[in-house]
């Protein structure tokens, strides 16, 4: 017979308690999610309408694309059809790194899901915790920083050599970041595995 769990004194429990608190802040993090979806349907619908002769489409996407200083595309070309791309797989990595947070920070701070059965469970979700967490996130971030440098590079004759050097060298930290949370994870990993084992 299994003995019962004893219960939390009243301030432990409260102060656990708290921790619903989050749960507006991801409910709001699914409603930046219904956004971010929206806006990629009207973009994409908009690059399906400028390809098919649509002019205001076609004035839209040139619009959304521009960068001031730079002239303007007369029609759709490989550039402006690439930029609007990028900016397409740009919301979805954002909306990739919100998923991750929405799924990641619950499962981590508010209460278990219990999807351990469910065919459809994200990998990185089985084994979850702060640290992978923030690993994943790091990795997310650089791909979106990587997407809007190459957005810059692709419009490198429109930019000061300055602006270029200051988000290659942001991007730069970003990768360093993430080389040393994954680096301090590791050793942490590490010495928890020796700890063990001994």
């Amino acid at each position: 017979m299994t003995e019962p769990k004893p219960k939390l004194r009243p301030l432990p429990a409260f102060i656990f308690m708290t921790r619903w608190l989050q749960l507006p802040l991801y409910l709001g993090l699914i409603l930046a999610q219904c956004v971010y979806v929206f806006h990629f349907w009207v973009e994409l619908k908009d690059l399906i309408g400028a390809a098919f002769g649509n002019d205001a489409a076609l004035q839209h996407i040139i619009q959304a694309v521009a960068v001031p200083g730079s002239p303007m595309p007369e029609k759709l070309n490989e550039t402006t059809i690439m930029l609007v791309v990028l900016g397409l797989i740009d919301v979805v990595m954002i909306s990739n790194l919100l998923v991750m947070v929405i799924i990641g920070g619950y499962e981590t701070f508010i209460s278990r899901m219990n999807l351990d059965t469910h065919p459809d469970q994200p990998e990185w979700l089985s084994h979850v915790n702060a640290s992978v967490l923030k690993t994943k996130l790091a990795m997310a971030i650089i791909g979106i920083s990587s997407i809007h440098l190459l957005k810059t590079f692709i419009n490198a004759a429109s930019y000061k050599p300055e602006v270029i050097i200051a988000q290659t060298a942001i991007h730069v930290v970003f990768l360093l970041s993430a080389m040393a949370i994954a680096y301090t994870d590791r050793l942490t990993t590490m010495t928890h595995n020796d700890s063990k084992h001994h």
